[in-house]
C-alpha cells in the first residue's frame, strides 16, 4: 500500500465564514476513510475539494496528490504503478506530486486525475431516466471512446460487479433508490477509478437496501484496489466500511483513529428523546380498500398499493413504514390528494365534515388538500429569499410585517428553535443554515399555513444522529403545542420507534401488520431473524 494523498492545514471559507479549518489528513492507497459529522460540519466541502473540479475563492493549505504519470501521453495511475509501462502508450510511468490548492482548475494533469476519481452523491442519481440500465452504462463507455460489441460486454460485466444483471433491461426511472445507486456505481467504475468519493450514498435508503449498496461499494474497492472516502450519518456504516474514521465538527477534525472508537465518541452527543403520553381523538383519516395500479413496459401491471385499510386518529403520530418500494409514499400522496387512486376510498375529517379525497377540487387535488401540510423528502426552500420571506411572502401569506415576523418566530419555536435562534436566522439565507436547520425551517413553512394534518415523507432521510434527534424533538414539540395529526413515512425504524404512536408495516403494496409501534417493530425484528436463519439454513 503506497502513500496517495496528503492534506496539510487545509482551510476553505465562504462569505467570511471558514467551513474547513486547518484540516490535516493522509489517505493511503487502497485505504478507506470514513467521515462523520453533523449536517453543515464541512464533510461535503472536503469531498468537493478532493474531487478537484471546482474553484474555491478562499482556500489555503495543501492537497497533495502523489501518483504515477506518463510524460508522453499524460495518463495517470496510482502510486503503485510507478516504474510500470503506461497502459496507453507503453512509456515508463514516473513519480509525480501536484497540489490541488494551487494547480489551475484547467490544468491537464488536474483534469487527468479528476477523470480517475469516481463520485457518488446523496439525493442525486445522475441517470438517463428513460433509457435502459445497460444503455446508461454504455453511455459512460461511449464518453471515453468505447463503442460497439466491446462496450456492450464491458457494460454487462460492470452490472455483474454491482449485482444488477437482473435489472439490465429495465428502464432506469423505474428502479428503486438502491438499484439506481448501483447503476451510478457501475457508470463510475467505467473510469477504472483510483479513488471513490461517496458522499452519503445510502442516506435516503432503508437499511436492507443500503446494505446491498455497501456490499457493491466494498466489492468495487477490493476489485479496483482503490481508495475510498465515504461520509455517512449512520455510524455503523463508518464502522463497517472504514479502515480509519475522522469526526469533523464545525469545520475541524475533533477525533481521528479507530472507527469503532470514533463512532462511539460521536454518539455520546445523542441523548434519548422522551415521548410524552398524548390523548388522541377519533379518526380523522379513513382509508378503505385502497388500490393504486400502474402499467410498466418492463413489468406489466404493478400493484403499488394493494387493497389496504387503516385509519389515523386526531392528534396521533402515525407511521407508514417499510423498505423502499413498499408503497408508502404512493399511499401518502393519495391521502394528500396529489394522486388519484385506481380504486378505494380516502376520507378526511375537517371539523365535523368528512371529505372524499378521491373527488377532485378546483385545483385538481383532493378537496381537503389545503388543510393538509406536506413535507417531502426532497423539500426545498427558496434559495434567493431570506428565512422570513420563505415563511411568509414566498408561500403566499400576505401579512403585515410585524405580524408576519411574530408568527414566523412563534412557528420556528414550535419547529424546535430557541427564541434567540429563531430571531437570529430570520434575515439569513437558506445556504447559511445547516441541513438540520433548513429542514426545521421547511417544517415551519408547512406549519405557517396552519394545517390540520401533516404528512412527512422520510423526514430524517439524510440526517446525522444528532440532527435527527433535534428533528424528533421538534415534531414531538409541534404535536404537543398544536395538537396536530402527523403521518410519518419512513424506513428509519429507530426514528419511528421514538416518535410514532402506531405504525402500519407495508410490503409490496400491502399492509402486513398494524398496531402499537413497539409491537409492530418487535414483530418485524422477529421476522428478520427468521428470514436470516432460513437464509443460513439454505446456504448450509
Amino acid at each position: 500500500m503506497s502513500f496517495f494523498i496528503e492534506i496539510k492545514n487545509l482551510s476553505v471559507g465562504f462569505n467570511d465564514v471558514d467551513v474547513l479549518k486547518n484540516i490535516n489528513l493522509t489517505i493511503d492507497e487502497g485505504e478507506t476513510i470514513g467521515i462523520l459529522g453533523r449536517s453543515g460540519a464541512g464533510k461535503s466541502i472536503l469531498m468537493h475539494v478532493l474531487r478537484g473540479v471546482e474553484e474555491f475563492e478562499k482556500i489555503s493549505g495543501q492537497v497533495l496528490y502523489h501518483f504515477a504519470l506518463c510524460s508522453e501521453c499524460g495518463y495517470v495511475e496510482p502510486p503503485r504503478k510507478i516504474g510500470d509501462p503506461c497502459p496507453k502508450c507503453n512509456a515508463i510511468l514516473s513519480e509525480k506530486t501536484v497540489d490541488f490548492v494551487t494547480l489551475p482548475i484547467h490544468d491537464p494533469i488536474r483534469k487527468a486525475i479528476s477523470r480517475r476519481l469516481a463520485i457518488m452523491l446523496q439525493r442525486t442519481f445522475a441517470l438517463y431516466g428513460d433509457d435502459r440500465v445497460i444503455v446508461n452504462v454504455m453511455n459512460s463507455l461511449t464518453e471515453i471512446g468505447e463503442k460497439g460489441p466491446t462496450a456492450i460486454h464491458k457494460a454487462a460485466d460492470l452490472l455483474d460487479q454491482v449485482n444488477l444483471s437482473h435489472r439490465m433491461m429495465h428502464i432506469a426511472r423505474e428502479l428503486s433508490g438502491g438499484e439506481k445507486q448501483r447503476v451510478v456505481l457501475a457508470r463510475q467504475l467505467v473510469k477504472d477509478p483510483m479513488m471513490l468519493l461517496a458522499d452519503e450514498p445510502t442516506g435516503t435508503l432503508d437499511p436492507k437496501t443500503a446494505e446491498l449498496v455497501h456490499k457493491s461499494i466494498k466489492n468495487a474497492v477490493n476489485n479496483y484496489q482503490m481508495s475510498l472516502v465515504i461520509t455517512s450519518h449512520w455510524p455503523q456504516v463508518i464502522e463497517e466500511l472504514s479502515d480509519k474514521a475522522i469526526w469533523i465538527d464545525e469545520g475541524e477534525i475533533v477525533d481521528e483513529g479507530d472507527p469503532k472508537t470514533v463512532c462511539a465518541n460521536f454518539m455520546k452527543q445523542v441523548t434519548a428523546v422522551k415521548k410524552t403520553d398524548v390523548e388522541v381523538g377519533e379518526p380523522i383519516v379513513k382509508v378503505d380498500k385502497l388500490r393504486m395500479n400502474y402499467f410498466s413496459l418492463d413489468r406489466g401491471v404493478v400493484n403499488a398499493v394493494d387493497n389496504i385499510k387503516f385509519d389515523v386518529k386526531e392528534g396521533e403520530i402515525f407511521g407508514l413504514i417499510g423498505v423502499s418500494g413498499a408503497g408508502k409514499t404512493t399511499t401518502s400522496k393519495i391521502i394528500t390528494g396529489v394522486l388519484a387512486p385506481t380504486d378505494g376510498d380516502v376520507d378526511v375529517r375537517i371539523g365535523d365534515e368528512w371529505i372524499d379525497m378521491t373527488i377532485k377540487g378546483p385545483h385538481g387535488k383532493g378537496r381537503a388538500s389545503k388543510y393538509i401540510g406536506v413535507l417531502y423528502q426532497e423539500y426545498s426552500l427558496y434559495p434567493h429569499r431570506n428565512i422570513i420571506d420563505n415563511l411568509t411572502e414566498a408561500i403566499g401569506l400576505e401579512l403585515p410585517h410585524e405580524l408576519g415576523e411574530r408568527k414566523a418566530i412563534s412557528t420556528l419555536i414550535t419547529a424546535g428553535f430557541s427564541d434567540k435562534k429563531a430571531r437570529t436566522i430570520l434575515t439569513k439565507m437558506p445556504d447559511e443554515l445547516s441541513e438540520g436547520e433548513r429542514h426545521r425551517v421547511a417544517m415551519a413553512q408547512v406549519l405557517m399555513k396552519e394545517p390540520r394534518i401533516l404528512v412527512f415523507d422520510e423526514p430524517t432521510g439524510t440526517m446525522d444522529p444528532v440532527t435527527k434527534m433535534e428533528v424528533t424533538k421538534s415534531i414531538l414539540h409541534a404535536r404537543e403545542a398544536l395538537g396536530e395529526t402527523f403521518i410519518i413515512v419512513s424506513h428509519d425504524m429507530d426514528f419511528v420507534g421514538e416518535i410514532c404512536d402506531r405504525a402500519a408495516l407495508m410490503r409490496m403494496g400491502k399492509i402486513v401488520d398494524i398496531g402499537e409501534t413497539s409491537r409492530v417493530l418487535a414483530e418485524l425484528t422477529k421476522d428478520e431473524r427468521v428470514e436470516g436463519a432460513e437464509g443460513i439454513s439454505k446456504e448450509l
